[in-house]
């Protein structure tokens, strides 16, 4: 131990230490402890360093603080020290950092009131944790519920959930919550909706029990107990409430800031209400009952619509409307009775005033005389032995005993309530075993304590007594069963203080001898209390200051209770003759029914009743005794002291579960933690006491997997030996030398407390060692590495100083040398110098010459040069200029050639767009858009005509104006010859010449400044001339910019365009996968609704039986749920209908004996009386029946005759179509020369007019024929039926069973009327699915138009701007000649599509024509003879065969139909077909029998087979619906059977796929559009099945495989668990793993392939297992805290990885299955992304786009690190994300709907496989089947 704490008290560990403010305070220790240190020293948090001292004598060290990893843990238990200030820290850790509520400690649930309504506990959270193990979820009041109803179900036992806590700390609430997971998760064994009546009782209760108090807005005032009853299938049957201790003194009297009970003020705040006015009701102020406490209203609640929801609760429970008014006519009353204002008479009596307007209303009210209740509320009656007197009554006594009598009211009214609601919350139906929930007042101590606290505390004694006996009864059983050395531990035991309270001579006791004593006192009874127990008993003691107090040591604290008011309180007594004067009310029998079992309560002094406080309610009077003895009444003690051994023992014989409600502040403030006031009640509810209990054993427990996986790393290897189990146990011999602490058990070894933390720190130390090591080795290298660098680096350095160095002793060397040479040169160059004076003499004249013939001869190559560049520019601009007109007339050229391409492309497209296909999706209503195309060219050719008339007048004005300007040239010619002419005169000019000179010098002066306007002429022009070049080049600019705009433009314009059609395009998929899922939804509302009528079936028929065992009747009728039709079935008699009924007659005690052999009597009365009814109406019935025959007769006659009236009309109206046609097409041709059928044309008009007649008409006649030949046909069929009755039931037989077919047809009526709304709602979605399909269509082709109208009006504007504008008016109109042209092209290919489809029309007509008189000829043949119409065939055809080439058909007699569809569908075994057959052969064979039906044209055969073989699908898939081939094989059989009626119903859309062999194949008489809509709809249901089949398979393994199991091995670590043990990470034997979900699933994909199912359901199938393994893995995720890490993020990435490689695998990567797991591969992201900084959360917030708000703020709530080397997640970090997110709009839904199914489609998938190859193997026994 010296060892241990050396090695834990060290420097830089952390200590708790008491604290005055936060009760305990972390500190951190500055300096290694050692043994005789007298102080420690500290640093406290914010760095101030105390000095800690030492308790000299018990030298007890400060607690240790738990390591960080476990700080927030979901098990207090799991902390390895355990003790107050851990607890405290955890729980504050959890409650304000991740906001979690609940927390474990041990069997305790902890839940902390948030004052804030959270978002977990919806319909989606029970989901998720119904069917989990307790620990493997985070805390819950749901998991505490599951695991109650668990062990109820799984141990036989009855089970009880204890919640306690002060008033304020949630009680009611998390009781509410656990009633509502029981009602979610059974639900009811009746449609009676017990589960709603049990949650009912809740808001009644509230009302009348729950009031406002200073701690809390919804204070339970009483305790209750409820048990829910279930049956033995677990579910609710009925429920029963017990109550306790009534606060009654609120009724009279509330506090400052408290309320009185709910119920009065809902009232006030509903007087206005017609129903309420004969209340006399008002404000609440304005009475003195509910103004007291001076805060009437709460914030946030409408007391008026609370009163809504309890009166609606109220009904639920069956209370009617006038029992509720009656109710509250009495709580009125109690208001005006505590209005009536007493005055005094004097000092000894006192009066109420004439004509009280109170008392007035309050007598109306109950229905006494005002006489009466005013003399009995002033005077009372004293009887002596001889002589009764009348005593008046001083104020002050009269007031309290009006107090008395409205608190004794409100307690009768209390008590009636509950009594019927535990009436209309019991069964008829045998309990088999039930769940109790107490809600119940936790340990209460004030500043005056009094009667009702302790009362309630002695309630927590025992109750404290019994969980401390639970608990160490846990312990013990664990411990045996690990077979672990048993030793008793030292707990608290409150017995003794409970024989203080209870025992003979007790507190109690010695309060009712006190209480029968005729001058009994407070004072009297304190002193009795002080002479027996002051010296005796050491747990009660005297206060100092006073006699009329005394304490009591109770468990959780001492309390001081004040002596006064005990006695009145325990006696709670009422003025006899107030009560008698109630009881004479004859107006109101409510009242009177509230004291029929009034006994008299007059005290045994005679004295006057005080304010009384709470009382139990449920405790009956025993009527036994006699009433009139007033020494056997029981006082409220005594009542209290039953009731709880009552309570106690139900208790004991249950299961107890644990809630612990703490309240975290005293001001309501949301998720704020005040450390006192929790650490008060955690030591008052037994938190602490559990946690000293598991303290001291062994609280740590580890099985030896998880032991050896965690703590591997302080092994050595040679340690490491195959048993698991003693590698542990020689380890952990050499870690802990003490022996004591630890022990190895069965399984797990078990540990003290503080080991689990010393173990942590050894391997924190060993991994911090190896981390230090790692670093050593990973620095060394990094040094070395940097050694060698700097080395490498020097040694470069020194070789280059080195050659640098002699560099410059070579250049030194070079540079001596040289100079001698220069000596040498320069000694020759002085006597050479000579020379070159004299020499350079010479050459300077030579110099000057040639220099100057130099200078001439460059001036000579200059000039030549410079005529050189003048060519070369002269002739480049000559190139240019050509090259210019080259390329001008190129461009041209290429535009002209581009323009006719164009055109031709043009054209081309134009043909296409008239081609058929493109017509095909026309509408109906071409004919008004070929109307509105006439009017529209005629409107277009009036502007030809319009447009020509100006261009005619446009070229006869140009023709006028060439005219006159050639007019105008000749006569400028002719100028100009005269000018010429005139030139001859020149000579003459000549002359005058002369004269002209003279004047010569006169104009001079006038040229000069003519030359100088001209030169400033010139400059104001070539300054013009550039201005305009400037404006040209801006123009151009502006043109360039002008096209790039458009061209910008009409690429916007394109990718907007791109991006609408998208968008409709997506919204569009959107909107028809809503309406797909709309539809399949209304599908499985529809088969759940056929299932219930299957059930009401056959509940109907075992009631037959039980009712008459001698007689089975069973049903020859089945009905379908197909929408369209309810069709006949042959093959009920396949169904077994028998079942056995249960014995209901175990285990009846004597009185329950009695009532049902009074109920036998009763019942054998009534069966009498039935039974004489029965013969009555059987006489009744023969008549009947005999006068119906005969009307049914008549009405059968007359039925034909109308029929064949009708028949008749059809075939006049068909022949007056025929002559319609044939005139419509004389029209046609007789015009066809002349022209007269272009639009417009009356030939036309006669067209469009009698084709729209015709196409109405048509529709009208097919419908009518349809309903004509079904009833023609089940006319039949009933007259077939009839007979049969007729001849085979004998009447007595069907006389016995009238009554049970009236409820048969009431039954059938019920359904019928269902399945007709559903056809309905399925009519109206098909209607509105064709008309969406169809607006889709044309909104599609008119944007299409749109766009390619757009586009060329675009091309045309860009080819416009680049023409001059007479080419754009000339290019305009050529645009507008074709394309009025191609219209009028377009209308005349629609006019000859018109006549194709009337000529079709009309074959169709001759059609249905010759049909219609077949029809006609069968049923007149059918009249001839009708006890022949069930022998003769119908449809008398003949049907050509040939033998030698077989046409893929099946022929079968009628009465082998059942035989076909029992072999082929009922009696097949899918895995041999699967594995020997062809993929759909079922299919197949089932069309080539159809075919054949079709071939003959037998509507019945065809009818009915297909009838047989949808119900007998059904019908095994009913029976084997849990078979996963089974429904594989038949939804992959159905699809093929849809895409066959597809493939050869001889549409065009589906014949295209077809070969041509297979197109003769197709069905010829019928069309089976309808049916394949039904066998669509089963094909649905079947889908939907498959998909639960399958998702029971997955559920087991998805957590296990996904989260739990350590598929990367030694990432995840395990961290200690509580007494709570999960699920381990470790693959045991039996474990799922992930292996195991993909070994599935390729099981699922090899079946379905090998069924022959379609690759793209397929898809579909894959995507929705992906969204369930990603929902239900997401969901356990975010609610399992120990999952949330950065290991397990690894862990799930990997997972995910491996599933999309199975889908690599299998060719599915495009299925949109990888999609479906963004959700969890983001939330594994999450998991491991760092978490720090902004940039992180900018970060997170765009990485998790398919995570909602609250999933991401959960997750990072829940991250938990695994090592101390992660960090946990910051509250501001957490707060910074909730910024980010604020604005996203999405659902604040938590977990995923793991229940959601996503719309399947079948495309159709066309099938190569020629019908006539298909061979039937003999092992289908099919050899009654014909191949033709």
């Amino acid at each position: 131990m010296n060892r241990e704490l050396e090695y834990m008290f060290v420097q830089s560990a952390r200590v708790w230490i008491p604290d005055a403010e936060e009760v305990w305070k972390s500190v951190e220790l500055t300096k290694d402890y050692k043994n005789d240190d007298a102080s420690l020293q500290l640093m406290l948090e914010d760095g101030t360093t105390i000095d800690h001292k030492l308790d000299p004598k018990t030298k007890n060290l400060p607690y240790l603080r738990n390591p960080d990893i476990l700080v927030g843990e979901n098990d207090l238990t799991a902390l390895s020290y355990l003790h107050e200030p851990a607890v405290l820290h955890n729980l504050k850790v959890r409650f304000i950092d991740s906001k979690l509520i609940y927390t474990y400690c041990g069997i305790v649930l902890v839940a902390i009131n948030p004052y804030e309504t959270l978002p977990i506990y919806g319909t989606d959270i029970i989901n998720a944790y119904s069917g989990q193990n307790m620990g493997d979820m985070d805390p819950h009041i749901f998991a505490v519920a599951e695991e109650a109803y668990k062990q109820m179900a799984r141990d036989e036992r009855n089970q009880s959930i204890i919640v306690s806590g002060e008033s304020g700390a949630g009680k009611t609430v998390s009781a509410k919550y656990a009633m509502r997971y029981f009602a979610t998760v059974s639900g009811s064994a009746s449609e009676a909706n017990v589960e709603e009546k049990v949650l009912a009782s809740n808001p009644i209760m509230e009302a009348i029990g729950n009031a406002k108090t200073t701690r809390n807005d919804n204070s339970s005032r009483f305790g209750k107990y409820i048990e829910i009853g279930f049956d033995n299938r677990y579910r609710i049957i009925g429920a029963n409430m017990r109550t306790y201790l009534l606060e009654k003194s609120r009724v009279v009297f509330q506090a400052d800031e408290e309320r009185n009970y709910h119920i009065f003020y809902q009232l006030c705040a509903s007087a206005n209400q017609p129903e309420f006015k004969n209340l006399r009701l008002s404000t609440a102020n304005d009475f003195l009952y509910t103004r007291q406490g001076r805060s009437p209203v709460i914030e946030g609640v409408d007391d008026a619509k609370e009163l809504c929801t309890t009166r609606h609760a109220f009904t639920l429970l069956g209370i009617n409307e006038s029992y509720q008014i009656g109710l509250f006519q009495v709580l009125a009353a109690i208001l005006h009775l505590g209005n009536v204002e007493i005055k005094d008479r004097d000092s000894d009596s006192s009066l109420i005033a004439p004509n009280n307007r109170h008392l007035t209303a309050f007598c109306e009210l109950v229905g006494v005389t005002y006489q009466d209740m005013s003399q009995w509320l002033c005077h009372r009656k004293l009887k002596t032995a001889t002589e009764t007197y009348i005593k008046p009554l001083p104020r002050l006594q009269a007031t309290n005993a009006r107090d008395a009598l409205s608190k004794h009211i409100y307690a009768k009214l209390f008590n009636w309530i509950v009594e019927h609601v535990n009436k209309a919350l019991v069964t008829n139906v045998k309990q088999h075993s039930f769940i109790g929930v107490l809600d119940i007042y936790g340990f209460e101590t004030f500043e005056i304590n009094s009667f009702e606290q302790f009362c309630i505390n002695y309630a927590n004694e025992k109750l404290q007594q019994q969980f401390n006996m639970h608990v160490f009864k846990l312990e013990q059983e664990e411990y045996m069963k690990e077979q672990i050395p048993w030793t008793l531990i030292d707990f608290y035991d409150n017995q003794p203080c409970i024989n203080l309270i209870e025992a003979k001579m007790g507190i109690l006791d010695l309060l009712d001898e006190e209480c029968k004593m005729p001058k009994g006192s407070d004072d009297s009874w304190a002193q009795k209390l002080y002479n027996t127990h002051l010296k005796t008993c050491s747990l009660f003691e005297k206060p100092r200051m006073s006699n009329r107090a005394f304490i009591i040591q109770h468990f959780a604290d001492k309390v001081e209770y004040q002596c006064e008011g005990f006695l009145e309180k325990n006696k709670d007594t009422v003025n006899e003759e107030q009560i008698h004067v109630l009881k004479a009310s004859k107006k109101f029998d409510l009242l009177v029914e509230l004291f029929q079992d009034e006994e008299k309560a007059t005290t045994p002094t005679g004295q006057v009743p005080g304010t009384g406080g709470r009382t139990r309610l449920s405790i009956k009077p025993d009527k036994g005794r006699d009433t009139s003895s007033k020494e056997h009444k029981k006082t409220v003690g005594c009542q209290f002291r039953n009731s709880l051994q009552m309570l106690m023992e139900t208790l004991n014989a249950t299961t107890p579960h644990y809630v612990r409600c703490i309240k975290p502040n005293d001001f309501k403030l949301a998720f704020s933690f005040d450390p006192k006031r929790a650490v008060q009640q955690l030591r008052a509810c037994g938190v602490l006491e559990t946690i000293r209990i598991s303290a001291a054993g062994f609280p740590s427990r580890w099985t030896y997997q998880e032991f050896f996986s965690r703590y591997r790393v302080l092994m050595k290897q040679k340690d490491v030996l195959p048993d698991k189990k003693l590698t542990c146990r020689n380890v952990l011999e050499k870690l802990v030398q003490d022996q004591d602490k630890y022990q190895f058990g069965k399984t797990k070894i078990f540990f003290r407390a503080g080991q689990v933390a010393y173990l942590e720190k050894l391997r924190a130390d060993k991994l911090r060692a190896a981390c230090i090591r790692i670093q050593k080795t990973i620095r060394c290298w990094l040094a070395r590495k940097k050694y060698l660098r700097q080395r490498s680096a020097a040694i470069t350095i020194q070789r280059f100083t080195r050659g640098y160095q002699a560099r410059c002793l070579v250049k030194f060397m070079r540079r001596t040398q040289a100079a001698t040479v220069i000596q040498k040169y320069q000694r020759m160059c002085v006597e050479r110098k000579r020379y070159r004076q004299k020499q350079a003499a010479a050459l300077a004249m030579q110099t000057i010459l040639r220099a100057y013939m130099a200078r001439q001869k460059y001036q000579a190559l200059l000039r030549e040069h410079k005529a050189v560049i003048i060519q070369k520019h002269v002739r480049g601009w000559l190139a240019r200029c050509w090259y210019k007109r080259c390329l001008e007339a190129i461009v041209y050229l290429q535009c002209c050639i581009r323009r006719m391409r164009a055109k031709r492309e043009l054209k081309k497209l134009k043909i296409e767009a008239r081609s058929v296909e493109h017509f095909k999706k026309l509408n109906k209503g071409m004919e008004n858009k070929i109307m509105q195309l006439q009017r529209k060219i005629d409107e277009q050719n009036k502007d030809n005509r319009v447009i020509s008339e100006k261009l005619v007048s446009l070229e006869s004005s140009y023709a006028s104006e060439s005219e006159r300007m050639r007019g105008e040239l000749g006569r400028l010619r002719g100028v100009e010859e005269d000018a010429k002419n005139k030139a001859n005169q020149v000579s003459s000019l000549l002359e005058e010449l002369e004269k002209l000179r003279k004047e010569l010098s006169v104009t001079q002066q006038e040229k000069k400044t003519i030359e100088d306007w001209a030169q400033k002429y010139r400059d104001e022009m070539e300054k013009m001339v550039s201005e305009l070049k400037d404006q040209n080049g801006l123009l151009k600019k502006e043109k360039d910019d002008l096209n790039r705009m458009i061209q910008e433009q009409s690429q916007q314009m394109t990718e907007k365009m791109t991006r609408a059609i998208a968008q409709e395009t997506q919204q569009l998929e959107t909107d028809l996968n809503e309406e797909r899922s709309r539809y399949q939804n209304l599908l499985t509302e529809h088969l759940r609704l056929e299932e219930k009528y299957d059930d009401l079936k056959e509940e109907l028929a075992h009631s037959t039986n039980v009712s008459k065992p001698g007689h089975r009747r069973t049903d020859s009728t089945h009905s379908s749920n197909e929408s369209e039709y309810t069709y006949n079935s042959e093959y009920a008699e396949l169904e077994d209908g028998s079942r056995v009924g249960e014995d209901v007659t175990r285990g009846m005690d004597t009185s329950l004996t009695l009532k049902l052999q009074k109920r036998v009597t009763e019942l054998e009365q009534e069966k009498q009386s039935l039974r004489n009814e029965l013969e009555n109406r059987e006489e009744q019935f023969q008549r009947a029946r005999a006068r119906d025959d005969a009307q049914f007769r008549k009405a059968r006659g007359a039925e034909l005759e109308y029929e064949s009236l009708k028949r008749q009309e059809l075939e006049s109206e068909n022949k007056k179509l025929r002559h319609d046609l044939a005139e419509m097409r004389q029209s046609l041709l007789g015009g066809a020369a002349a022209g007269a059928g272009a639009p417009g044309s009356p030939a036309y008009k006669v067209l469009l007019d009698q084709l729209n007649a015709s196409c109405e008409e048509l529709e009208v006649r097919k419908e009518e024929v349809l309903i004509l030949r079904s009833q023609l046909v089940s006319q039949k069929e009933a007259m077939h039926h009839k007979d049969e009755k007729e001849t085979m039931t004998e009447p007595s037989v069907f006389a016995k069973d009238v009554n049970k077919l009236k409820d048969a047809d009431e039954l059938k009526q019920a359904y019928v009327g269902v399945k007709d709304t559903n056809r309905l709602l399925e009519q109206q979605l098909q209607a509105q699915r064709r008309t969406y399909d169809s607006e889709v269509e044309s909104l599609r082709g008119e944007l299409q138009n749109v766009k390619e109208e757009n586009n060329r009006q675009q091309q045309l504007l860009a080819q416009n701007l680049q023409l001059p504008p007479e080419a754009r008016i000339e290019a305009s109109l050529q645009h507008e000649i074709t394309r009025l042209t191609n219209e009028n092209l377009d209308l005349m290919e629609q006019l000859e599509k018109q006549d194709r489809t009337i000529r079709k029309l009309k074959k169709q007509l001759k059609v249905y024509s010759k049909r219609i008189g077949e029809m006609g000829a069968g049923q007149a043949e059918g009249q001839t003879s009708p006890g022949q119409m069930v022998e003769e065939p119908i449809h008398p055809v003949n049907i050509p065969r040939r033998e030698k080439d077989f046409q893929g058909m099946l022929e079968y007699k009628k009465e082998d139909e059942m035989k076909l569809v029992k072999n082929l569908i009922l009696e097949l075994k899918p895995r041999g077909v699967a594995v020997n057959l062809i993929p759909g052969l079922p299919a197949y064979i089932l069309f080539m029998c159809l075919r054949h039906a079709d071939y003959v044209n037998d509507d019945q055969k065809v009818r009915t087979l297909l009838t047989s073989t949808i119900n007998s699908i059904k019908k095994i898939l009913k029976k084997r619906g849990d078979d996963f081939e089974t429904v594989s094989f038949w939804l992959a059989n159905t699809c093929r059977f849809l895409h066959c009626l597809k493939q050869y119903s001889g549409d065009e859309a589906f014949m295209k796929h077809n070969t041509s062999r297979q197109n003769e194949h197709c069905l010829s008489n019928f069309d089976l559009a309808e049916y394949r809509q039904v066998i669509s709809d089963l094909a649905i249901q079947i889908y939907q099945q498959l998909v639960k089949c399958m998702e029971n398979i997955l559920q087991p393994m998805i957590v296990s495989g996904m989260l739990e199991h350590e598929t990367i091995q030694g990432v995840s670590g395990v961290k200690p668990t509580g007494l709570r043990k999960r699920t381990s990470s470790i693959a045991d034997e039996g474990t799922y793993t992930l292996d195991s979900i993909l070994r599935q699933l390729s099981a699922f994909h090899s079946t379905m392939c090998q069924h022959g199912t379609d690759p793209e359901l397929i898809k579909q199938v894959v995507k929705q297992l992906f969204y369930i393994i990603g929902a239900v893995t997401l969901n356990n995720l975010l609610l399992r805290k120990d999952m949330c890490s950065w290991s397990k993020g690894m862990q799930i990435r990997y997972n995910v990885s491996q599933l999309e490689e199975w889908l690599r695998d299998k060719g599915l990567m495009n299925c949109g299955a990888k999609e479906t797991l963004e959700p969890l591969i983001q939330a594994a992201q999450l998991l491991q992304v760092k978490k720090k900084t902004e940039e992180d959360a900018e970060a997170i917030c765009s990485m998790c786009h398919a995570l909602t708000t609250a999933q991401i703020v959960k997750v990072l709530n829940l991250y938990t690190p695994v090592n101390e080397f992660e960090e946990r997640v910051s509250v501001a970090f957490i707060r910074t994300i909730q910024t980010r997110l604020r604005d996203r709009s999405e659902s604040p839904q938590l977990l995923m709907d793991t229940k959601m199914i996503y719309p399947v489609t079948f495309p159709f998938s066309p099938s190569s496989l020629a019908l006539e190859t298909i061979q039937i193997p003999t092992s289908l026994n099919l050899s009654f089947l014909t191949r033709v």
